[in-house]
C-alpha cells in the first residue's frame, strides 16, 4: 500500500481499530485493562510522528498568522467554554460525569485534530503549528474553568500534576526529539532514511492509540452505560453546536478557507486522549465513572468526525478572502 492510499483510508482503519479494541476489551477485560499503562507512551509516539512531518519553521508561520491564532483562541478559550458551561448545567447532580465531561469538553484536541483537519481540506500545517500553544493554554486555564464550573459540587478535587506530566510527555519530549531528528538529518543520510520511514507512521500510530485507549476503557464504559446516559445529550449537543461556533468565529476574523476549516475542526474536536490521565487522578469514588465519561465522548466524537470531514468543507465554504492573516 502506498503512503497516499494509507492516508486516504484513515477513517476505515481507525474504525476497524476501534471495533477490534472494543471486542478485545469486552471479551478479555482484565487483560485489556493492562493497556492503560501504554496510553501515554503510544500518544507520545504519535505526536513524534506528527511533528516530524513538517519543518519546525511552520511553528513561526502559525504564530505569525495573527487572525488565525486570534480566532483559534477566541473559539477554544472563550466561546467554547461558555457553550460547555451551558450544556453541562443539567449534570450538576452527577458530579462524576460532570467532572469527566468538563475535563474533555474544555480542552481542544492537540493530536488527531491535525489528521481530521487534513482530511476535511483544512490547513493542517497551521493546525499542527498551534498545538503547543493550545496545550499550554489548557494547562493554565483548565484549573480556572473547573474551579468556576465545579463550584458547589462536592467530592470533586482536580489535581493539575497529571496535566503537567502529560504536557511534558506528550508535547515537550516528542517536539524536542523531532527537532533533534530534523537537525541531525541535515548531516546524516541514515537519519534522513529514519525520517522518511516515520512519514508512514502517523496513521498506524493513531490506530494503535485508539486500540490502547478504547481497549483499556471500553469495559468500564459498558458496565456504567446507564449511569452515563445523562451525559449523552450534552455530547450530542456539543457535536452539532461547536462547529457553528468555529465557523462563526472564522467568519468574524475573515479567515481564508483553509484556516477557517482548521479553526472549525479545532473548536469541534476535544482532547480526550490527553485528559484521560487527569480523569484517572480524580478521587477514587468518582474516577472510574469520570474516565468512562471521557471515553464516551471520544466514541461519540469519532462518529461525528465522519460527519465533519464532509460537512465542514461544504459548510465552511469558499471563502472570499485570500489573506493568510
Amino acid at each position: 500500500m502506498h503512503r497516499d492510499a494509507l492516508e486516504q483510508n484513515q477513517i476505515p482503519i481507525y474504525f476497524v481499530a476501534i471495533i477490534i479494541a472494543a471486542l478485545g476489551g469486552l471479551v478479555a477485560p482484565s487483560a485489556a485493562a493492562g493497556l492503560e499503562a501504554l496510553v501515554t507512551p503510544t500518544i507520545a509516539v504519535l505526536m513524534y510522528a506528527m511533528f516530524l512531518q513538517i519543518p519546525f519553521l511552520h511553528l513561526r508561520e502559525g504564530l505569525s498568522s495573527r487572525s488565525f491564532m486570534g480566532a483559534l483562541l477566541v473559539a477554544n478559550f472563550i466561546l467554547i467554554p461558555l457553550l460547555v458551561w451551558g450544556l453541562t448545567r443539567a449534570l450538576s447532580g452527577h458530579p462524576a460525569i460532570l467532572a469527566g465531561a468538563l475535563l474533555v469538553l474544555l480542552t481542544p484536541c492537540i493530536d488527531y485534530v491535525v489528521v481530521f483537519t487534513h482530511i476535511g481540506k483544512g490547513n493542517s500545517k497551521l493546525m499542527l503549528s498551534a498545538t503547543p500553544i493550545l496545550l499550554l493554554l489548557q494547562l493554565v486555564l483548565l484549573p480556572l474553568y473547573l474551579g468556576l464550573m465545579l463550584s458547589g459540587v462536592s467530592g470533586v478535587v482536580v489535581s493539575i500534576g497529571p496535566f503537567i506530566k502529560a504536557f511534558l510527555a506528550l508535547i515537550v519530549a516528542p517536539l524536542v526529539l523531532a527537532l533533534l531528528t530534523e537537525a541531525i538529518a541535515k548531516r546524516s543520510a541514515i537519519i534522513r532514511t529514519w525520517t522518511a520511514l516515520w512519514a508512514w507512521l502517523p496513521v498506524p500510530a493513531m490506530a494503535i492509540v485508539l486500540v490502547v485507549v478504547v481497549g483499556s476503557q471500553i469495559a468500564a464504559v459498558v458496565s456504567d452505560i446507564e449511569k452515563l446516559l445523562p451525559v449523552m445529550p450534552v455530547y450530542i449537543g456539543f457535536l452539532f453546536l461547536a462547529p457553528l461556533v468555529g465557523a462563526l468565529v472564522s467568519k468574524l476574523f475573515k479567515l481564508p478557507t483553509g484556516a477557517a476549516r482548521a479553526v472549525t475542526f479545532s473548536a469541534s474536536t476535544r482532547n480526550s486522549l490527553v485528559v484521560l490521565p487527569l480523569a484517572l487522578a480524580l478521587p477514587e469514588d468518582i474516577r472510574g465513572l469520570a474516565a468512562a465519561a471521557v471515553i464516551t465522548q471520544t466514541l461519540v466524537e469519532l462518529v461525528g468526525e465522519l460527519i465533519y470531514i464532509r460537512a465542514i468543507p461544504a459548510f465552511v465554504g469558499q471563502d472570499q478572502s485570500s489573506a493568510t492573516g
